[in-house]
């Protein structure tokens, strides 16, 4: 049995309720490139993903070589919308006062850029809560679903893998976790999952989610269960 002492944190739909301007403003984009998809459908295909993974999507749908100013111009889109729209998922900070007083270690691990990263947490006034341990796909070679993000943010707590817990709202997000040894717990309490809670959460638990909730009650208690390895 491992004691957990550690989790780690999905940004956009667990920390914050960005998701449904991000599926908005990617499909705004796309369209302005010929490409037309609903914010229900990008998110079907693309919750989880780093922005520089769908923008390679994109272009290849697209039969071009890239799309050089697409990412850009999508993050300054999304981050103008932030100082007014932005809003923390209820019930976030008694949770994360609840892991201090515990003694347990939080970080996020987020397919968001550095930068966006940053400015969300500012906005959202939870910059203090992280500080450095805060880590982008910006850092790694691979990004959800691959494991690489999650065992950075490990190797940088000190912590090892087995010990951490992940919350996640997306199935990329998830086999992420669970490449890398970690206990994944889902979350589906984002807006951008109205009228489809339960479908999504049968998508998260087919990806390895230990347990699926629809908000932050008994998080603690789901993040925290000692788990048994090598069963």
């Amino acid at each position: 049995m491992t004691e957990i002492r550690a989790v780690i944190f999905d940004m956009d739909g667990c920390l914050v309720d960005s998701e449904p301007m991000s599926l908005e403003t990617l499909a705004e984009l796309m369209a302005a490139e010929g490409l037309h998809a609903t914010p229900d459908e990008l998110r079907k295909k693309f919750l989880g993903m780093s922005i520089q993974a769908i923008v390679r999507q994109i272009a290849e749908a697209l039969d071009r070589p890239d799309l050089p100013d697409f990412a850009r111009d999508f993050e300054e889109r999304l981050l103008a919308r932030y100082p007014t729209e932005l809003r923390v998922i209820p019930g976030i900070p008694a949770l994360l006062d609840d892991l201090a007083a515990r003694g347990i270690a939080v970080a996020i691990a987020t397919g968001s850029s550095v930068r966006r990263l940053g400015i969300t947490l500012d906005v959202a006034g939870l910059a203090d809560r992280f500080g450095d341990r805060i880590f982008s796909a910006d850092q790694v070679k691979r990004g959800k679903p691959a494991p690489d993000l999650f065992l950075l943010a490990a190797e940088r707590l000190g912590i090892a893998p087995e010990a951490c817990a992940v919350m996640e709202d997306s199935p990329h997000g998830i086999a992420g976790a669970m490449a890398a040894g970690m206990r994944a717990v889902g979350f589906t309490g984002g807006t951008h999952l109205e009228g489809m809670r339960d479908d999504h959460a049968r998508r998260l638990r087919d990806a390895g989610a230990a347990t699926v909730l629809p908000d932050l009650h008994g998080m603690l208690d789901a993040l925290l269960v000692r788990q048994v390895t090598g069963v």
